[in-house]
């Protein structure tokens, strides 16, 4: 699900590995509209993305998520870190996690629900 909306760059020439989360990609952004519709804080452009990224993740691999850097922008969210095998298997295990989160609605919505005033949203 979302596989478009949710990518893997490997850039070894730069130094860098990526997971990129085009939110404004169709399927991405009515799962945005959604949760904004039930949280009025949670508008999800790149920066509010981030934030629930960020929460969700150091909630179950902290130390993964104190090593992630990330730059979001309005239409995208983006994390990365420098490039290396050990690297590249962190990122992969990061946008499993992004995976899995997006994939069952109702676990995400109950997730915001329960945590939406700990979650530093834009």
């Amino acid at each position: 699900m979302y596989d478009e909306s949710i990518k893997l760059l490997e850039m070894p020439d730069h130094d860098s590995i990526s997971v990129c989360v085009f939110n404004e990609n169709e399927g991405l952004f009515e799962l945005g509209e959604r949760i904004n519709a039930r949280f009025d804080e949670a508008y999800m452009n790149g920066y509010n993305w981030d934030a629930l990224i960020r929460f969700y993740v150091a909630n179950i691999d902290p130390e993964l998520m104190a090593e992630i850097e990330s730059a979001p922008e309005a239409g995208m969210y983006s994390a990365y870190m420098s490039f290396s095998p050990e690297n590249i298997k962190k990122m992969k295990r990061f946008e499993s996690f992004i995976r899995v989160m997006v994939a069952d609605e109702a676990a995400l919505m109950k997730f915001i629900e329960e945590h939406c005033d700990e979650i530093e949203w834009d």
